[in-house]
């Protein structure tokens, strides 16, 4: 696929995500495998309602200087590229009602039709303390993608790592999954007020 395609794709999606809230302003990531060892990411600067070409940048697995200029998150990435042949497309988001889902259960379990059809129970992993989390996260994240066997990471208090080989299976993942929190939340606050 050729790279100005693979980077519309990205924008496209970016664009979608911020509009959700799934991306803040400054905060989040999304790339795609370009060969065997390289991939295209968002850089540190990017706005993801706006990105576009000077927002995306392709780096080797042997770091350069252009990894100074990409997302936080690059080596996150890295990680799972290089060791998860299935992932061509990977994303971090921080979609609202997930991650404040995430800060009191320690799983997901959907009780509306397509988060139970199409995600199923989904484990909430505590990062236990955050100060070093960023040092651990490039293998822990890759780790629990392949011992787990899966392409979905919700992560307490922090956000959804989610990959897959095609871009919109894994836009639809985690869409699923955020409307399935949300309708958690709902009924959890309909019931925490049939108390009052």
């Amino acid at each position: 696929m050729n790279r100005d395609h693979l980077k519309n794709k990205l924008s496209t999606l970016a664009l979608s995500m911020f509009r959700k809230d799934f991306f803040g302003i400054y905060h989040g990531s999304i790339s795609a495998k370009t060969e065997s060892n390289r991939f295209i990411i968002n850089t540190k600067e990017a706005i993801f309602d706006a990105i576009d070409d000077s927002n995306l940048i392709e780096l080797y697995f042997k770091k350069d200087y252009r990894w100074n200029q990409a997302s936080i998150d690059s080596n996150i990435h890295y990680s799972i590229y290089s060791q998860i042949s299935d992932a061509k497309f990977i994303c971090f988001s921080m979609p609202p009602f997930t991650t404040a889902y995430s800060l009191e259960h320690n799983i997901i379990t959907p009780k509306d039709y397509f988060g139970f059809k199409e995600i199923g129970s989904i484990e909430i992993v505590d990062p236990k303390q955050f100060e070093d989390w960023y040092e651990r996260a490039q293998s822990e994240i890759a780790y629990y993608f392949q011992s787990k066997k899966t392409d979905i990471m919700v992560i307490k208090g922090y956000g959804v790592y989610t990959f897959n080989r095609d871009i919109h299976e894994m836009a639809k993942k985690i869409a699923i999954l955020e409307k399935s929190c949300r309708l958690l939340l709902l009924d959890y606050s309909k019931n925490d007020t049939a108390f009052d």
